[in-house]
């Protein structure tokens, strides 16, 4: 039996990976804060358990190792639980990038470390990390979203190199806009020159998959952000002058 965890699994992203990994057979431990979505969602797979957290609170870490210890395996920790708050830094300031900090970068690095051992354990296995293409792309009003992002790309490569050797490969999903219930990004799809940009969550737990079992070290989703990256790295000030 492959056991998975996938955090932020109540909508969006999280759903998704869910749901594709339910469909090819994984037992699939569901965490996030709303317990009904969670029950509502385990009913429906062939394979789930629900388990309503906070992965902020201190307790996260011992209580999902706990949970994951009782299930006797794990071969894949998605780490998809995040969020933003939109604001520039003279306005948010400080809290607002150690409240996106706290949530969408250190929940995420104690999380892992609680499981690593049930990882290595069950090697061969796989950490997915999702961070954004934001994670190499910074825009005006999004810097504590992006400072998030940016520290999980860089933790992720170094993950990536040391826990190759105990049988856990870590992958990185960098997505760009993808429409939810809660951003349907209607401003984008409605027009043909911008509708390429966004994604479908269906389509991130795809690439959710490839970078974790599939064995893929990085994904963009759509895959045209890596352009723009490669374009940000080479020619910083043109980049500069075209946002």
């Amino acid at each position: 039996m492959k056991v998975a965890v996938v955090t932020g699994a109540s909508s969006g992203i999280g759903r998704a990976t869910a749901e594709r990994l339910g469909r090819d057979g994984w037992r699939v431990v569901l965490v996030a804060r709303r317990a009904d979505r969670l029950e509502e969602l385990a009913s429906q797979l062939e394979d789930a358990r629900a388990l309503a957290l906070d992965v902020t609170a201190d307790d996260a870490p011992a209580r999902l190792r706990e949970a994951v210890g009782e299930e006797g395996a794990l071969h894949l920790l998605v780490n998809n639980a995040g969020s933003a708050w939109r604001s520039a830094f003279a306005e948010g300031g400080a809290e607002n990038v150690r409240r996106t900090m706290e949530l969408n970068f250190d929940s995420v690095v104690r999380i892992t470390e609680a499981l690593m051992p049930l990882l290595r354990e069950s090697a061969p296995s796989s950490v997915v990390n999702v961070s954004s293409a934001m994670g190499r792309l910074a825009f005006a009003k999004q810097g504590a979203y992006s400072a998030s992002k940016f520290a999980m790309a860089g933790w992720t490569e170094a993950l990536h190199l040391e826990e190759r050797r105990n049988g856990v490969h870590v992958g990185l999903v960098l997505p760009g806009f993808v429409a939810t219930e809660g951003f349907p990004q209607a401003n984008l799809t409605r027009r043909r020159l911008t509708r390429w940009a966004v994604s479908s969550p269906e389509k991130v737990a795809a690439a959710i998959v490839a970078a974790g079992p599939g064995g893929k070290a990085e994904r963009y989703v759509p895959r045209p952000y890596r352009v723009a990256a490669i374009v940000r790295t080479l020619f910083p000030g043109l980049w500069r002058r075209f946002l």
